[in-house]
């Protein structure tokens, strides 16, 4: 991997590439969703401030433990004039994506729990899917685990419920 001279304070979007090891078309994707932003040249091609390293680097560190985008977007914007985030910032963040994250890895728990139960139908049309209706929520109003929204269901007492 090539170094970056110092003096050097913009970056191509390959250059960014190579140092951050996200693909071309991942900084992109990050630019339309307002995680990274760029300059364009008059030659209407993209340079990034240096600091795009850091960001980048930090969404890949969110997505790795499975932070929502759009989460670790509101996150950036809540930064004083957008700076690049730093330690105690990622520090901060972590704390409050913990509990979000304990959350989930108890809903993986308990899908991973129960996952053997649907293999057994092979249909997901168990009258109380696990999957599809976790702890039979809607049961006492009607079975099934295919739900429809209640302005779509057919009224009247032939309805069946």
């Amino acid at each position: 991997m090539a170094q970056i001279p110092e003096k050097i304070h913009e970056l191509t979007v390959g250059q960014l590439s190579e140092r951050s090891g996200a693909a071309v078309s991942a900084l992109h994707f990050y630019e339309s969703k307002g995680l990274i932003s760029s300059r364009r040249t008059s030659g209407n091609q993209r340079r990034f401030a240096r600091d795009a390293l850091r960001r980048v680097a930090f969404v890949r560190a969110a997505q790795r433990v499975g932070i929502p985008l759009a989460t670790i977007r509101r996150a950036l914007a809540e930064l004083p004039e957008e700076r690049t985030p730093n330690r105690e910032d990622w520090e901060r963040l972590s704390l409050a994506w913990r509990t979000e994250l304990d959350e989930r890895i108890q809903q993986l728990g308990r899908l991973r729990d129960h996952l053997t139960d649907c293999i057994g139908c092979g249909c997901l049309s168990l009258e109380t899917c696990v999957l599809s209706n976790p702890d039979d929520v809607f049961g006492g109003r009607r079975t099934g685990s295919r739900l429809f929204p209640e302005s779509l269901l057919p009224e009247g007492p032939d309805a069946a419920r």
